[in-house]
């Protein structure tokens, strides 16, 4: 098909159509296993910050362990606008294996570090294959999926991060015992561990086509048509319905009209980013900078707050992270539901809400000195079951309300700024507090990622997009159909 040429496509609806089917399900794990091998990866390296700084591993001290995490996100931050960029103009599934090809080998690497540079940079690396993949996955989930359950699904498999962290978390418990693993072993075990369970990720991706959606703007309807006829056939043999003969110029489908195109030139994406969607392009940066802050903030100095301030011994860290990492996976699994059927922006500003006044709350319970670290835990365990299904609506949000053509390069943008903005201060900022040994120091901070959570939420109330149940291209047009 000539670029340029002006098609009619039902490629969209006859997807937003699909009853709910095992094909549906193999996206979900397919696209979350990666999820939870990064939950896992990134709980163990969390877990490992108390490990680190004792001198028969790399000795380093607290400011070092947030600024290792920083690397970490940098990393994220390069990979999210590189791959992200790559995910619009060459394809979702083309990015899959690159982006995690890329992950396991610097999550393979992490674990032959040798000293605190090597570590730092071993762990960007990794950060540059999670970053792409937000982008690539998060696009492709949206345009997989019917627009019916698109919320909950998006939050479910954005959330099955913490099923792998509570993996990580069992796992430092053994991994970190030195009465099984000397000290010194143990640790790079477990980036090891998590580099070779990565190779399932490969496996099972083999079997998610390529995003139909991204092929009828790139000018190949008829392998979309194929694709889609092909799900449609294996859907309706499973349950026993008849798919011959099936109309899709009927009265319940509307077709997408769209020019093809080969790429997006950089000007039009900077117009439609800048100007044509400002407010939700400042909506999106809003959300994603301040679930970042509040979550790096907080998670990467889990294990030094424990060890700093309750004198839980470095080896037991992991058994206080599972209780956290259970919260964060029922939140998105129990009100995912919600944010389809309430609705987008309530549910948002709730949630957001929330989450930042049980933090304020908690941070006072800390500085006054009543907390415990199993209580301390039970609050975290608390706020996060909300925080969590918050976090994951931000990606929700700036993977629905863009245009398809720069669908993936928006998540990654805003992944970007938000995190680079939010996330990539906050662990070396909190880790230097944690090295001072100041309460009222770290109160405060607790303070200031709970009003940007709250600020959050008034901006959703405000300008927030209410695209629950409603096809991508109805929330927003593909640039593609201008004029049509």
């Amino acid at each position: 098909m000539a670029n340029g040429e002006t098609i009619e496509s039902y490629v969209p609806a006859r997807l937003d159509r699909l009853p709910w089917s095992s094909w549906h399900w193999l996206i979900v794990v397919s696209l979350g296993a990666t999820w939870i091998l990064d939950g896992l990866e990134v709980t163990l390296a969390g877990a490992l910050g108390g490990i680190l700084t004792l001198p028969q591993t790399l000795g380093l001290t607290p400011t070092r362990v947030g600024a290792s995490a920083t690397c970490y996100l940098t990393g994220a931050v390069l990979g999210a606008l590189l791959f992200g960029y790559g995910t619009d103009r060459f394809g979702r599934k083309k990015l899959f294996f690159i982006t995690v090809a890329v992950y396991l080998f610097g999550t393979a690497l992490s674990a032959f570090s040798w000293n605190f540079w090597s570590y730092a940079f071993f762990r960007a690396v990794t950060g540059a294959g999670i970053g792409g993949e937000y982008a690539a996955i998060n696009s492709a989930i949206d345009e997989l999926i019917p627009a019916r359950v698109r919320g909950r699904v998006d939050l479910i498999i954005n959330g099955s991060y913490w099923v792998g962290a509570a993996l990580g978390a069992a796992a430092t418990l053994v991994l970190l015992d030195p009465r099984r693993i000397p000290i010194w072993l143990g640790w790079r075990l477990a980036f090891g561990i998590g580099a070779t369970l990565g190779l399932i990720v490969i496996f099972f991706r083999r079997w998610i086509p390529e995003s139909p959606r991204w092929l009828m703007i790139h000018g190949r309807n008829d392998e979309a048509e194929r694709i889609v006829a092909e799900v449609e056939r294996k859907i309706m043999t499973s349950q026993g319905i008849a798919a011959s003969g099936r109309s899709y110029s009927s009265s319940d489908l509307f077709p997408t009209r769209i020019r093809t195109r080969t790429h997006t030139p950089w000007q039009e994406i900077w117009n439609a980013i800048l100007h044509e969607h400002r407010r939700r392009s400042f909506l999106g940066f809003v959300l994603m900078l301040t679930q970042a802050f509040f979550y790096n903030s907080i998670f990467f100095t889990y294990a030094l707050v424990l060890m700093r301030f309750y004198r839980v011994p470095e080896q037991n860290v992991g058994s206080y992270l599972l209780p956290f990492a259970l919260g964060n996976v029922l939140g998105p699994l129990l009100l995912g539901h919600l944010f389809d059927t309430i609705g987008r922006k309530k549910m948002i500003t709730v949630t957001y809400g929330l989450a930042g006044i049980l933090l304020a709350l908690t941070g006072w319970l800390f500085h006054a000195g009543v907390l415990t670290a199993q209580t301390q835990t039970l609050a975290w365990t608390i706020i996060f079951f909300i925080a969590s299904a918050a976090a994951s609506s931000a990606y929700l949000t700036v993977s629905e309300i863009f245009p398809l053509e720069i669908r993936a390069l928006a998540i990654a943008i805003f992944y970007a700024i938000g995190t680079l903005a939010g996330g990539v201060g906050a662990p070396l900022l909190f880790g230097w507090i944690i090295g001072t040994g100041s309460i009222t120091a770290l109160f405060v901070g607790y303070l200031v990622a709970a009003a940007l959570m709250i600020f959050g939420a008034v901006i959703e109330a405000w300008i927030g997009v209410p695209a629950e149940r409603r096809s991508l291209e109805h929330v927003a047009a593909p640039l593609s159909s201008k004029g049509l």
